[in-house]
């Protein structure tokens, strides 16, 4: 699959009247005598192909005049995994647009994060998804609208000040426009078997099957740091730092989604902590794209066959991750998860957790900037990649977000003391969310290897896994996977 798939009508139509799943969230089916807009898996009888056109993105139909289907729901399909496997120009405002940048700090500060004017970056996005950043946040708005109706008894004013909206007229005016509902009969259409608690949402999260839970749930479970996260009842509970306050999201594997229940702080936080669960979980991806690739080597295709589906863990604060793959250099995860829950308690803000379990944020950078050096429990040497590391971040000198440029990232990594390949590799692949990032220098990646009889020697295993390219933090899952032993001890 590739960029612009909605100009392959003939392929388009193929997948819609297949009804294929897989390329939701790929392109929008608009159909010109309803003039509704659907995922191409909508479950009611598919229109004849002359009256079908594509769409790349919801907001290009809304734009168009079209609006979404009430069966198959096209705002929640999962999102074009585009936006997570390519480093360009659209992908990272895609990726920034996701996280809210453009209602907290408008177009100019979305093109100010990106090093363009407003100019390039709306005409690179309408070339390619036949909306401008304005329209592709009033589509997030209106999904983020639709979530507060149908899952709280908030009253309308509040729903639409959450959902970003500057009036209560463009509010009821965008619903209408979008779902052709207003918000009360939105409200009213919801299953009267809802259960709402106060200051809680529940929803779901969907993803393109297969998932295979067991490594991304279980890697996660394993390095939680006490107070930050836990496992609890089949969920992962974890706290948030979020642009307008806290929340803590609760996430339960499902077989067709994942459970979400979010306690938010302000409730104008619901699209950003939607975007980092579904980031952290990967659900984005494209499992049959990657997987059909690693299959081509007979020696990860039974591991692919055993288990498909494999997603990337990776992280919902890329400066936590940064902080504590340092952490991590050379001790076990048991030290690591000790280091980290230290400083948790000494330097991270309370919060309250109604289910007990989670007392903290994790510290921030400013945070850990501010600590005694001497009061750390590890060697000078790291101690001074900890401190260098957290001046950096608090300060702006480095910058770990969505949009970071992944290969500009890793070099700056590079350049402070104490990091090496393994260290700017890990937080590439999970905390950047490069797809491509490759750990060959680990020590459970060299004993895979060594025992399925591939190269073991770091440059050897990378030459030999340029087939795997670019899913190479892909086949990383599929590797360690194979040793059911924790890795003691991990390279810098």
């Amino acid at each position: 699959m590739q960029n612009g798939m909605h100009t392959d009508t003939e392929r388009c139509v193929r997948a819609v009247q297949s009804k294929d799943a897989r390329f939701d969230g790929w392109f929008f089916t608009a159909v010109l005598t309803t003039r509704i807009y659907c995922r191409p898996s909508c479950p009611v009888v598919p229109p004849k192909p002359e009256n079908m056109t594509f769409y790349p993105s919801a907001a290009a139909c809304q734009q168009a005049g079209f609006r979404a289907c009430k069966r198959c729901r096209p705002d929640t399909s999962p999102g074009s995994p585009e936006w997570n496997q390519r480093a360009d120009l659209v992908a990272r405002a895609m990726r920034l647009i996701a996280d809210g940048t453009v209602d907290r700090e408008g177009v100019p500060g979305l093109a100010a994060r990106l090093g363009y004017s407003t100019r390039q970056i709306e005409r690179q996005l309408l070339a390619e998804l036949g909306a401008g950043p304005l329209a592709l946040a009033r589509a997030q708005r209106a999904q983020t609208a639709r979530l507060l109706i149908e899952t709280t008894a908030l009253p309308m004013a509040e729903i639409a000040f959450a959902a970003g909206f500057s009036s209560i007229r463009t509010f009821n005016d965008t619903v209408r426009d979008v779902f052709a509902l207003s918000p009360s009969e939105l409200r009213n259409r919801r299953p009267k078997t809802t259960v709402l608690t106060p200051g809680t949402l529940t929803l779901r999260l969907p993803f393109r099957a297969p998932l295979n839970p067991d490594n991304l749930f279980g890697h996660l479970a394993a390095t939680a740091v006490p107070g930050v996260e836990e496992w609890r009842g089949g969920a992962y509970r974890r706290t948030l730092r979020l642009p307008y306050g806290h929340g803590i999201a609760s996430l339960t594997p499902k077989s067709d989604h994942i459970a979400c229940r979010l306690t938010l702080s302000d409730l104008r936080d619901l699209p950003v902590a939607i975007s980092r669960c579904r980031r952290m979980l990967d659900l984005d991806a494209d499992p049959v794209a990657v997987d059909d690739q690693l299959r081509t080597d007979p020696v990860l295709a039974p591991l692919v066959d055993k288990a498909p589906g494999r997603r990337v863990p990776r992280s919902v604060d890329e400066a936590e991750f940064a902080v504590r793959a340092v952490l991590g250099q050379q001790v076990s995860t048991a030290a690591a998860r000790t280091h980290a829950a230290r400083l948790v308690t000494a330097h991270g803000e309370a919060v309250d957790d109604p289910e007990g379990g989670l007392t903290h944020l994790f510290p921030s950078p400013e945070a850990l900037a501010a600590v005694d050096p001497e009061s750390l429990a590890m060697p000078r040497t790291r101690r001074t990649t900890f401190t260098t590391l957290v001046g950096q971040l608090a300060d702006g000198t480095l910058h770990l977000g969505v949009e970071s440029d992944w290969t500009e990232t890793r070099a700056q990594l590079l350049s402070l003391p104490g990091f090496g390949p393994w260290t700017a590799d890990v937080i590439a692949m999970r905390a950047l969310g490069d797809p491509d990032a490759f750990l060959p220098t680990d020590l459970g990646i060299r004993r895979a290897a060594q025992e399925l009889g591939l190269p073991s020697t770091p440059a050897a295993l990378t030459a030999r896994a340029a087939a795997w390219r670019p899913w190479r933090a892909y086949a990383v899952q599929y590797l360690w996977a194979t040793d059911s032993h924790p890795i003691n001890f991990l390279p810098v």
